[in-house]
Formats: C-alpha cells, sequence, structure tokens
C-alpha cells in the first residue's frame, strides 16, 4: 500500500481510519526502510477490534453512556500512542454529534438539499440555499441543534480535557476537523470558541476539510472564506477534495468545475507548517490522484511566487 502511494510522487501519507491492525506490521516495515513518511494519522487508527471498515464515529465524546465514553478514551489514547510510534504530528479527530432520539429536523433538511441535487440541471436554481423556503428550513433545524445541544457539548469540552495530556505527553496535537452534517460538533461558529478555551495551544488546533466546508456554504450554513478567516491563527492541516455539482465529495482536484472548491482561495492560507493531505474517494483512478496532486503543487508554487 505505501509503496504504490509512494510510487505515485508523495513523501508523506495520512493513516486514516481505515487502517486494521493487520496492516500495522507492514506499514512499521515501510517506515523503518524509508518507504515513506507519516505527516497525520485520523482516529481511530488503528481500527478497533471488531470493526473492518473505516469508522472515525464508532465511538463519541459526546455521548453520555459511560461504556461508551471510556472506549472513546481508550480508543482515542491508543491512537495517540500509534500517531506518535509512527511519527505524525497531528491526530485529526471527530468531535461528536448532537443526537435526536425522534425525527432529526437535519434529515429533513437533507432530503431537500438532495431533491435541488438531483433536479435537472435546467430547473435547480444556483442558489437555492437564498430561497425563502430553505432559508426557514435552515433556520428552524439549527434552532433545534443549538436549543439540544448544551449537555452534548459540555461532555465534548470534558472528554477533550482527559485526552490533551496524554496527546502532549506523545507530542502529538489534537486536529479538530469541521464536519459536514449541520447537527456533528462543533457547530463551526465554536472553533474559536473551544481552540480559545484550552490553556496550551500547541497541543490542539483547527483541522480544516475542504469538501465538508463547500457542502455546507452550499447549503448557506457558511462562508467558506470567513469561515478560514476566523480559524486561520489555529491551522493545523487540510484535508483537501473537490466537489461535484451533485453534491459529492472526495473527488479529484477540479471535478467541480467553476462550482466547485475554490481552491485558489483556500491555498490562500496555507503556511509551511501546515499538512496537506489529498482525502479523495478510493474509487477516483491513479491518474486522477496524480493530476489532483500536480493541481495542488501549482496552486503551491503560484503562493510562493506572489
Amino acid at each position: 500500500m505505501l509503496r504504490e502511494i509512494a510510487g505515485l510522487g508523495f513523501s508523506h501519507v495520512e493513516l486514516s481510519h481505515g487502517i486494521r491492525v493487520t496492516l500495522v506490521p507492514g506499514i512499521l516495515r515501510a517506515l523503518d526502510e524509508g518507504i515513506i513518511k507519516v505527516g497525520s494519522t485520523h482516529n481511530f487508527c488503528p481500527l478497533p477490534t471488531g470493526f473492518m471498515q473505516p469508522a472515525p464515529n464508532a465511538y463519541e465524546p459526546s455521548v453520555s453512556e459511560p461504556a461508551h465514553h471510556d472506549q472513546w478514551l481508550r480508543q482515542t489514547r491508543r491512537s495517540l500512542d500509534f500517531a506518535s510510534q509512527v511519527g505524525a504530528r497531528v491526530l485529526v479527530t471527530h468531535l461528536g454529534s448532537v443526537r435526536f432520539w425522534w425525527r432529526n429536523p437535519v434529515e429533513k433538511l437533507l432530503d431537500r438539499a438532495d431533491e435541488h441535487y438531483s433536479a435537472p440541471a435546467q430547473n435547480a436554481p444556483a442558489r437555492f440555499a437564498d430561497e425563502p423556503g430553505f432559508a426557514a428550513l435552515r433556520e428552524k433545524t439549527l434552532g433545534k441543534i443549538r436549543a439540544r445541544m448544551g449537555p452534548y457539548w459540555e461532555r465534548v469540552r470534558a472528554s477533550i480535557e482527559e485526552v490533551r495530556a496524554h496527546a502532549a505527553g506523545r507530542g502529538v496535537a489534537l486536529g479538530f476537523e469541521n464536519r459536514e452534517r449541520p447537527d456533528e460538533l462543533p457547530l463551526d461558529d465554536q472553533f474559536g470558541e473551544l481552540l480559545g478555551g484550552i490553556a496550551q495551544p500547541d497541543t490542539a488546533g483547527y483541522w480544516h476539510d475542504t469538501g465538508h466546508a463547500h457542502l455546507k456554504e452550499q447549503l448557506g450554513l457558511l462562508s467558506h472564506r470567513a469561515h478560514l478567516e476566523k480559524n486561520a491563527a489555529r491551522l493545523l492541516g487540510f484535508h483537501l477534495h473537490d466537489t461535484t455539482p451533485d453534491g459529492r465529495d472526495h473527488q479529484p482536484i477540479g471535478a467541480g468545475g467553476a462550482g466547485g472548491v475554490d481552491f485558489a482561495m483556500v491555498g490562500s492560507f496555507w503556511k509551511p507548517h501546515h499538512l496537506l493531505v489529498l482525502e479523495l474517494n478510493p474509487r477516483v483512478p491513479a491518474g486522477d490522484v496524480i493530476k489532483s496532486k500536480n493541481k495542488i503543487e501549482e496552486f503551491m508554487r503560484a503562493f510562493m511566487r506572489g
């Protein structure tokens, strides 16, 4: 696996949340042989026992059940240990969600968005997020999330403090990722509050996912540029991928055409210490992976000249 990635021209990888424990010996051997280096890992890595598919939300810090919470703590500490072992600088981390036990209002909002994405292009308005009906539904949904989120958010913040010393002791920063669903935490306007409340800023930071932010921008939930401006000071790295006009993410760079992610804008926030990770769908052909890598490097060279 790692030889193939190195053969595509990459010097570093992110070991993601689909790494089975059976792959670990080969990974360690590849690192020992100098085939490639690890920049970041993604919680949970390696996968918890019993899981065979990617499971970044198998356990959430927002959940109240003690057994579930203990598993989140145990698996996150285990992931931090592994991140340190492979030389990763950052453990990218999801922070749970607000749960509705009956009729989650987010599903209705996303169903309305899917109706737009599936409509014929000539019948679909360019800015459906501004339509009065959709905007009203969006604000009603957000109001219900905020009304319910208090206990979930408090558990998230307490859980972070339970693992932060472990992360610091391993020399690995926690990278809190922006999420694609409106009911996932933190809400987009809460990253500043979360990171500002951490006394040791080098132990945690913000991890930006371009596809997630763009899809939320299409729903009218945020401004991609404004969101980056607010969190630029605490940025650790980026998941880079594009979105298609019908709302699919983890696509090759440029797949969205003029309506996809504005990588010229995103690239203006890149700094030399940031980790840049192409996070593409496994079905993307190798040729498109290389093209995406080349396009990102073109943006990097342009900013260096500027």
